[in-house]
C-alpha cells in the first residue's frame, strides 16, 4: 500500500465507525496508468485493505465522497464503481476539485459502520 502523502491516519476509529482519508489510486508510489476509472479500482483496492485491516469490508461502507478532477469521468468512474462495490450501494456523494496529490483524477473516502464491539468505552 502507497503511505500517505501528507501528515495524516489513513484509518481512524471513533467508537463504532471507521472513517478512511481519502484514498487515490496509487500503488508502489505511483498513479496507476489508465485514467479515472483504474484509478478508482485502485483507490477502493486501498480502502478495502485499510478495512480489512481494521476487521472490516466493504459491505461496512455506509457512506462516501468521490472526488474527481473532471467530471467528464463520471459516467466511467460510476460504471467502476459499481462493479467494486456489487449491489452494496453506499451513500455517496461525487464533488469536482480543481487538483488531488499527485497528479490523481480520483480520490475516495469512506465512513464504515462496524458497531460498537471492542470501541473504547463498550460493555
Amino acid at each position: 500500500m502507497t503511505p500517505p502523502v501528507g501528515p495524516y491516519t489513513p484509518l481512524v476509529r471513533a467508537g463504532g465507525w471507521l472513517v478512511a482519508s481519502g484514498q487515490i489510486g496509487a500503488a508502489e508510489g505511483a498513479v496507476v496508468p489508465g485514467g479515472a476509472p483504474a484509478e478508482l479500482r485502485q483507490a477502493i483496492a486501498n480502502l478495502e485493505q485499510l478495512l480489512v485491516g481494521a476487521g472490516a469490508s466493504l459491505g461496512d461502507v455506509v457512506k462516501t465522497t468521490v472526488f474527481l478532477t473532471d467530471m467528464a469521468d463520471y459516467g466511467a468512474v460510476n460504471a467502476a464503481y459499481a462493479d467494486a462495490f456489487g449491489d452494496h450501494r453506499p451513500a455517496r456523494s461525487a464533488v469536482a476539485v480543481a487538483g488531488l496529490p499527485l497528479g490523481a483524477a480520483v480520490e475516495i473516502e469512506a465512513w464504515a459502520w462496524v458497531g460498537d464491539a471492542g470501541a473504547p468505552g463498550a460493555d
